[in-house]
């Protein structure tokens, strides 16, 4: 099948030059398009991304574009999601221009961190829908305190000790969200306070077990590598509050790289509140919308993504509705019609 593919340059936040690509169904009238928001990785959306190379034989056009500091994309790699959001805004005028014509239904999907930057985008620039897939509505100080959490349940320890971790993410939050300019004597003191305790080095998390177990020298020696500009006092809510872009939010209900329990809980109450919010959870899955076995240690190996999700995505950009079933996923929340 012979696709339109258009290579392209075009300026980001701050003037910054960043490639990207459309890739169109074959003909000539309008279609569905996708522009595809990266999540955390570093490496080059423009090998790695997935859709741009089924999306379009399926009759929904994908752009995809290398975030800065990849793929020839100029900048520094960033995890500013106001940085990242207003590139994911000029991605969308980019598509839209290169497009011509042929654009009809055109928005943003995002995954994972791409879950905070995406419907930001869209408070920036008018789409026609959002997709969110194993994305976070809390903030991402939250996703390594629910991270300690999953771990030390995991470990089965009990109540007791899973208050305690909650006084540990609460130092290490706070250290994070400073940057390392303040903290590093309260990190002292709970290795002083809970080092020798037998949950100690169960702790694992998105960033607190390494900062637990990396002396203060090392991690002030690595700051410069660390800090990635991430935001993390960015809370989510006031955007998906304000948007009035119709949003679809897919889930993984056994996520433990985006424990999804809060989330859940407050995209159904979004819903509620009248909020243009559709959630669509997979059960038995993991980060990805990825179907796992688990070994006797609990370690968990990857056995391809679940039947009906990339289905889901596709139909959300054709028609902003999800008809009929999509393999066991369960329809959590429908926006009103």
């Amino acid at each position: 099948m012979a696709l339109d593919t258009l290579a392209t340059t075009f300026i980001g936040q701050g003037g910054t030059r960043l490639n990207g690509r459309l890739i169109l169904p074959p003909g000539d009238g309008p279609v569905p398009i996708m522009v595809e928001v990266h999540g955390s990785e570093g490496a080059n959306a423009l090998d790695f991304n997935p859709f741009q190379r089924f999306a379009p034989a399926s009759g929904v056009g994908v752009f995809v574009y290398a975030k800065r500091g990849s793929g020839g994309s100029e900048g520094r790699y960033t995890q500013d999601f106001h940085v990242l959001a207003e590139d994911a805004a000029a991605a969308v005028l980019e598509a839209r221009r290169l497009a011509g014509t042929r654009a009809g239904r055109v928005g943003l999907h995002g995954a994972s961190q791409g879950g905070w930057i995406a419907p930001l985008a869209a408070s920036q620039t008018p789409v026609d829908f959002v997709t969110v897939a194993f994305g976070l509505a809390y903030g991402a100080l939250s996703e390594d305190s629910d991270q300690v959490i999953l771990d030390l349940k995991a470990k089965g320890w009990g109540a007791d000790v899973l208050e305690q971790a909650r006084a540990i993410t609460d130092v290490s939050s706070a250290f994070i969200a400073s940057h390392g300019k303040t903290g590093f004597g309260d990190l002292e003191a709970v290795r002083a306070r809970y080092g020798a305790e037998p949950w100690f080095a169960d702790i694992k998390g998105e960033f607190t077990g390494f900062l637990l177990n990396t002396p203060n020298d090392q991690i002030i020696a690595m700051a410069p590598v660390l800090d990635l500009g991430t935001s993390w006092d960015y809370d989510p809510l006031p955007v998906l509050n304000s948007l009035d872009t119709p949003m679809l939010w897919i889930q993984a209900e056994n996520d433990i790289g985006a424990p999804p329990d809060a989330t859940r809980k407050r995209l159904i109450d979004l819903a509620a509140q009248g909020r243009p919010v559709t959630l669509l959870e997979y059960p038995d899955t993991d980060h990805g919308i990825v179907r796992f076995e688990t070994a006797p240690d609990g370690a968990r190996t990857s056995l391809g993504y679940a039947s009906g999700y990339y289905q889901a995505v596709l139909d959300w950009a054709r028609t902003g509705r999800l008809d009929g079933t999509y393999g066991d996923g369960r329809l959590l929340a429908r926006a009103a019609p």
